[in-house]
């Protein structure tokens, strides 16, 4: 697969347009349109900056091997919750940041609690 091609495919497996690609570029979207088709090669600054925007390494799209079509409905949805938390001002970020810290403490306390519980069992059935 071309450089653009997979360019291409990794945009639309994370659920982005081009539009949403290029807003984050110093290009404008007839270049970026080149690119993926085929028409231009991209420089290495570029590469790095569509890779950025992309939320992939520059080796993911030189990789023969990497395989944009196996993300995930969920990875899309992922996405878009970072977008929406990214457009908050610092201060809410906070606020999510917090939540998101706690509720994975919590699951893991539950899992701890769990194994914790699992290990008296076998101590007392032992």
């Amino acid at each position: 697969m071309e450089i653009g091609q997979k360019i291409k495919a990794i945009r639309e497996g994370k659920g982005m347009t081009a539009r949403e690609v290029v807003a984050h570029l110093t290009m404008g979207a007839p270049s970026y349109s080149r690119i993926e088709t085929g028409a231009s090669e991209p420089t290495i600054d570029s590469l790095k900056k569509i890779a950025t925007a992309l939320g992939v390494r520059v080796g993911d799209i030189l990789d023969d091997d990497f395989q944009p079509e196996l993300l995930t409905a969920q990875d899309t949805s992922l996405i878009a919750r970072v977008k929406q938390i990214d457009s908050l001002d610092e201060e809410e970020r906070k606020i999510v940041f917090a939540l998101v810290d706690a509720l994975a403490g919590k699951k893991k306390l539950k899992e701890d609690i769990g194994r914790m519980l699992a290990n008296a069992n076998r101590l007392i059935s032992g």
